[in-house]
């Protein structure tokens, strides 16, 4: 339902569509230049392909655990590697750069789990929240102090925390300028603004909407999208626009994609959904 005088986001007579069902539970959503969308099946330890065609394939297995993902200009895949509590850099050769492995201190990040690449200058932003996973063997006490957000150098030589007052930081994308970075805490459930400042810090936090987020994509009307109970969009104000419910019990994610990129596909539980739309994405112009 459209709550205020802003348009839906959702193209005339388009209706919600279930791609493909039957994975364990669906994470990561993210285009290529191409409009292709790589997701992952999180438990399953496998990145999934759904072509510009329509056609489903395995595009890695093994990937430790990827969750979310991001490709870059250069057209590498940016990806949360949760197994070993990393951040990996995978070219479409499969070849993988694990770029952090641990926190400016010298200890295990808690598990990576969304990425942003920013745009102009190539740094990388990452939310490390603490999900404690069965498959983990390792010592708690080698664990960073909180639940951070941290900025990568281009050069990938300097890490650094750049938010440490949120509860548990998860989605995470910023605008196709650069200047601004959005950050969903959804262990508070609110979901802010920062202006990204030269050297890669943020500074000026803002609520920009009351409702966290697990992942999170921007339109180029700069429209924000946020996951869990179906899609909530909300304008560049921080208003609500409309909510498009999604018949899985969690929307993890959200991308854009398809030759047009006006195609916005979302993971949720077991299935991977799509619905076209009256806008288009940005992450990757």
């Amino acid at each position: 339902m459209n709550t205020i005088s802003t348009p839906s986001v959702i193209a005339p007579g388009a209706a919600l569509e279930k791609l493909a069902g039957d994975f364990s539970f669906t994470e990561g959503p993210a285009a290529d230049a191409k409009g292709n969308v790589y997701f992952t099946d999180q438990p399953n330890d496998r990145i999934m392909l759904w072509s510009i065609e329509g056609k489903l394939s395995t595009f890695m297995q093994p990937t430790g655990r990827s969750n979310g993902m991001f490709f870059d200009k250069a057209g590498s895949l940016w990806s949360c590697a949760d197994e070993n509590n990393q951040l990996w850099k995978i070219g479409m050769d499969k070849k993988v750069t694990v770029v952090v492995k641990t926190d400016p201190d010298g200890k295990l990040l808690n598990g990576p789990n969304d990425v942003w690449v920013h745009p102009k200058k190539g740094g990388y932003y990452f939310t490390d929240p603490l999900y404690v996973r069965p498959y983990w063997k390792r010592d708690p006490a080698r664990q960073p102090a909180g639940e951070y957000v941290y900025f990568v150098s281009a050069d990938f030589k300097t890490v650094r925390s750049v938010a440490t007052d949120l509860k548990k930081p998860n989605g995470i994308v910023g605008t196709p300028d650069g200047k601004t970075l959005y950050v969903a805490d959804i262990g508070d459930n609110k979901t802010y603004s920062y202006k990204i400042e030269k050297d890669g810090s943020l500074s000026g936090k803002k609520l920009h909407y009351a409702l966290g987020s697990d992942g999170m994509t921007l339109d180029n009307e700069g429209n924000l999208y946020l996951t869990g109970k179906g899609v909530t969009v909300v304008d560049k104000n921080g208003q609500l626009i409309e909510n498009i419910p999604v018949p899985e019990g969690w929307s993890a994610n959200v991308c854009f994609g398809g030759r047009d990129r006006k195609t916005l596909f979302i993971t949720a539980s077991k299935g991977l959904y799509a619905i076209k739309t009256r806008t288009h994405g940005v992450d990757n112009l």
